[in-house]
């Protein structure tokens, strides 16, 4: 993005954090804003795609230490940041202000009209004015963005993107999260004066699995038994992503809702290794033999007596 865009938008706000926010809070809020307003949970709504455009675009200035400070100082300067007083008469003029920067005494300071640099060519530079900037400038990002499929996202990959600057491979790197940028540096707009070319800002979208979901470094799946499994305990298999199923113990009284841990499991990345955390469904059948049926009504006569719903009853009256 050109700095000039950068005046007439106020990242804060679109984002609706304070200007003294810290990385934690601006990633918790970006996330939360990401889900809201992601094209996958909006389909077909041009508002939200553009909503989710602008709030991805808001993020990758402000989440770049070098892109948040040039930010603040351009909307400073923009909003009137610096101002000076019109003569000599208040505690500090015009002449006293520029004296001081640039070494003079203030009523000895001067400024050459013509030569190598005037007047205007260093106010220019300083405030966006006519003159031309000093040294070299970066060239603009490119925004970019990729979907990925699940597994594909919790592994990593490697892919090709076509920029107007040609051909750009990519590293995804294992366990990237739906709605991450990465940035890709100096693959982005040549500078057209000879400085370092501008990055790449790519934004990753993640397909939703059938049975997995992520939970931080964890991924969650629901785990069907039988009634009697749960009962009476059992050994059944789990499925792992892009691995053979694992096996694992059911205890003897397991009821639906329990989670069920596997060690290792879930998304390796840099931030470490998680689990796969399997929650009991315990599935109760549609139709019944008679001799099951006969089987059942023998059992319930002999359960405990116990109403599971008693302490739901009571605490509902207050």
């Amino acid at each position: 993005m050109a700095s000039q865009d950068w005046l007439d938008k106020d990242f804060y706000q679109l984002l609706g954090v304070s200007k003294d926010v810290g990385d934690a809070e601006l990633k918790k809020t970006y996330r939360k804003l990401a889900r809201k307003y992601h094209p996958d949970s909006n389909p077909g709504d041009a508002v939200a795609e553009a909503k989710f455009k602008e709030i991805s675009e808001a993020y990758s200035v402000l989440s770049d230490a070098e892109q948040r400070a040039e930010y603040d100082q351009i909307r400073a300067m923009g909003a009137g940041g610096a101002r000076f007083t019109a003569g000599g008469g208040g505690n500090q003029g015009f002449e006293d202000v520029f004296g001081g920067m640039f070494g003079g005494g203030g009523r000895n300071t001067h400024f050459q009209s013509g030569g190598p640099q005037g007047f205007e060519d260093i106010f220019g530079g300083m405030f966006g004015g006519a003159g031309a900037p000093r040294g070299p400038q970066s060239g603009r990002d490119i925004q970019a963005t990729t979907t990925l499929d699940f597994e594909t996202a919790v592994q990593g990959k490697t892919v090709t993107l076509q920029a107007s600057t040609g051909s750009v491979k990519v590293k995804i790197p294992a366990g990237v999260s739906d709605g991450q940028k990465i940035k890709v540096r100096g693959k982005g707009e040549p500078s057209p004066t000879g400085g370092p070319a501008g990055d790449i800002i790519l934004t990753v979208s993640v397909r939703k699995h059938p049975v997995f979901e992520r939970d931080g470094q964890n991924l969650r799946v629901k785990l069907p038994v039988t009634f009697s499994e749960a009962a009476l305990g059992a050994t059944v298999e789990v499925p792992t992503l892009g691995g053979a199923p694992v096996k694992l113990k059911v205890q003897p009284g397991t009821p639906s809702g329990r989670v069920l841990r596997v060690k290792g499991r879930g998304v390796s990345s840099s931030k470490g290794t998680g689990d796969l955390l399997a929650e009991v469904q315990i599935v109760v059948p549609s139709h019944l033999s008679p001799e099951a049926t006969e089987a059942l009504e023998a059992f319930r006569a002999v359960e405990p007596q116990e109403n599971p719903r008693a302490d739901l009853l009571a605490r509902a009256k207050g």
